[in-house]
């Protein structure tokens, strides 16, 4: 894997469980990870659904193997880069070469 190509920072966020003072449970989005990432096919597909346009944009990460790269799974995981949030849609170890990992991602709806 080339360094020189990890040329943007990446924010991986991990979806946990806690409980406020009287006991309420809720989801957050708390920072799991934070990495240089290789970005690549960024591109932008609009959808009309109900009369409205749906932005679907795909876009793949890959990062370089680490302890924490191998916990990284599509249901519990998100990607934040460049003030946009991306939802995991699968995880590519890179036939477990142990040199990198490639993240499908999908821009989140909101």
């Amino acid at each position: 894997m080339k360094i020189g190509l990890l040329n943007t920072q990446i924010v991986i966020t991990k979806n946990e469980v806690s409980a406020d003072a009287i006991g309420n449970h809720k989801n957050e989005w708390k920072l799991y990870y934070s990495c240089h990432a290789t970005v690549s096919a960024e591109g932008g597909k609009e959808m009309t659904e109900a009369g409205m346009v749906v932005d679907d944009s795909t876009i793949d990460f890959t990062i370089r193997w680490c302890a924490q790269s191998t916990a990284i799974t599509s249901t519990g995981y998100r990607v934040q880069f460049r003030d946009e949030l991306y939802d995991i849609l699968s995880v590519d170890h890179m036939n477990f070469k142990r040199k990198g990992v490639k993240l499908h991602c999908r821009k989140v709806r909101r």
